[in-house]
């Protein structure tokens, strides 16, 4: 059995509602996600979203892989631009500009075929200078056909509330699914959060400085921090929530088991 077998057998053993099968960077494995997303479904029957990153992809590509998807009998897909490869020369003729244009190609091509997800920013796109203009090119996306969105990872719950009410206020009434990413490795999340644009709250920061260079406490430590941020979201009527694994299943594992009562509970 593969890794990534495995890693596949270990989540979906979680019972989650959905298994969210990514691109590599710069979409490097692409051409799996619709093989490993029909795997769950068949071998788990475990619903899979197959993410679908235009940049790396030309229009008669996405096409191509539309149809691979639908054969495949795979029904959610999130749309996304995907960052931009510093070799690229973009935006090209081949090539939608914005996640919106794809959406709408999507369904103007499926109809209702699909359920389509979109990425969304508590705390702006990184490209975009003024968070209000992200939250009008977030309603050109759902206008386009988008049925949810995911958001990027938040550190702070309220960032996120705050959102939500922004979002609101324009009008956008899709379900938003709230993306937690537990933390195991502090280095690594400064470089993503540089990358991403995304904050880290003092708290957050004294627990990084502070384990650092202990990967033991590290890890326990991030695990207790998701564990809350998702007892919080959960407490306060959130209940659309999407769990980053990082194809770590034992993170994961580890989450779920602190939440279970309260889990149960939701399901009673």
């Amino acid at each position: 059995m593969s890794r990534m077998d495995e890693i596949i057998r270990d989540i979906a053993a979680l019972h989650p509602d959905f298994i969210s099968v990514t691109y590599g960077a710069g979409g490097s494995t692409s051409k799996r996600t619709v093989e490993i997303a029909s795997k769950i479904q068949d071998t788990y029957g475990i619903p899979a979203m197959a993410h679908l990153t235009c940049v790396s992809s030309t229009k008669e590509e996405v096409v191509t892989m539309l149809d691979r998807i639908e054969e495949n009998h795979i029904e959610n897909i999130l749309a996304l631009r995907g960052d931009i490869p510093q070799d690229m020369d973009f935006p090209s003729p081949q090539h939608y500009r914005y996640a919106c244009e794809l959406i709408q190609d999507i369904r103007s091509q499926k109809g209702d075929r699909f359920c389509i997800g979109g990425a969304c920013y508590p705390e702006g796109h990184v490209e975009c200078e003024h968070k209000e203009d992200d939250i009008d090119y977030l309603k050109q996306k759902v206008e386009s056909g988008c049925d949810f969105l995911t958001t990027q990872m938040f550190f702070d719950n309220n960032v996120f509330y705050n959102f939500l009410y922004r979002i609101m206020a324009k009008g956008i009434q899709v379900p938003v699914v709230a993306g937690v990413m537990p933390v195991t490795n502090s280095r690594q999340i400064k470089r993503s959060c540089e990358l991403s644009g995304t904050t880290l709250p003092p708290r957050f920061k004294a627990i990084a400085d502070t384990f650092s260079d202990k990967p033991l406490a590290m890890k326990q430590a991030g695990i207790a921090y998701a564990t809350e941020q998702i007892i919080d979201l959960l407490s306060n009527g959130v209940n659309h929530i999407h769990l980053y694994t990082m194809n770590n299943p034992e993170i994961a594992a580890k989450i779920m088991d602190n939440l279970s009562g309260i889990l149960r509970d939701e399901e009673a």
